[in-house]
């Protein structure tokens, strides 16, 4: 179902998110808003509500109360039968990287266009062009487990990227990696987002939060405690 009034990428109003096994809610009461063109990071200890929250945003759970509305579709109300082509406007990236083993480079990100039924010209056309966006176009030929812990998040973000989504979701995206490949990984996120994706990143790296300057939601017990625009890391005990 989709709002054409709402312009924003991401909208929460007032959304609660509780689990039956525990007293506490995942989520409670939370308004947020992520308008095109914003980069966000969104941070906060284990159990405040984080992981939660990108699963509400990729569908993978319905809130308890609240609505969830993301490119103008209210996810809360989204057929199950639709939740699949709602995710294709949605780049995912992982800190596991989460590749296909027994595939290589190419075949890693071409799966991405092949689920949506891409024409083989444009997979021809557009696989390389991401891999040269994410500085892999030499590596196409290589398997996962010959790449560095760096190279297979690439691999993951061009992935993430080769369907042209409106959104990026990046959780934790850089906590298997060393300082070098992160900022590596970071400043490819940078990038992305300059050249107009949205970018929401889930992180513990107090170091890349505190440097990069950017909108920073703090998160503690399921709310919101801040939401800073060009901010840095809480250190405050709220």
């Amino acid at each position: 179902m989709k709002d054409n009034t709402d312009n924003s990428v991401i909208n929460l109003e007032k959304v609660t998110m509780k689990y039956e096994k525990n007293e506490s809610p995942a989520l409670e009461n939370v308004s947020l808003r992520v308008d095109p063109g914003e980069f966000v990071f969104i941070v906060g200890d284990s159990g405040s509500g984080k992981s939660t929250l990108i699963k509400l945003l990729l569908r993978e759970e319905k809130p308890t109360s609240g609505r969830i509305t993301v490119n103008g579709i209210n996810v809360g109300k989204l057929r199950h039968s639709k939740v699949s082509k709602y995710r294709r406007n949605i780049g995912v990236v992982f800190q596991d990287f989460r590749l296909l083993e027994d595939r290589n480079v190419y075949e890693n990100v071409a799966f991405a266009q092949r689920v949506i039924s891409t024409p083989g010209r444009d997979i021809k056309r557009n696989v390389p062009s991401v891999l040269s966006l994410v500085g892999l176009g030499h590596k196409y030929k290589s398997k996962p487990n010959n790449l560095s812990g760096g190279e297979q998040q690439r691999v993951a973000l061009a992935r993430a990227l080769v369907n042209n989504p409106r959104l990026l979701l990046a959780d934790e995206p850089t906590g298997n990696l060393d300082p070098k490949n992160t900022w590596e990984v970071m400043n490819l996120l940078e990038e992305i987002n300059d050249a107009g994706t949205t970018v929401v990143v889930v992180t513990h790296n107090r170091e890349i939060v505190n440097a990069m300057r950017k909108r920073v939601i703090t998160m503690k017990k399921g709310v919101i405690v801040s939401d800073q625009r060009k901010g840095g890391y809480i250190d405050e005990d709220y």
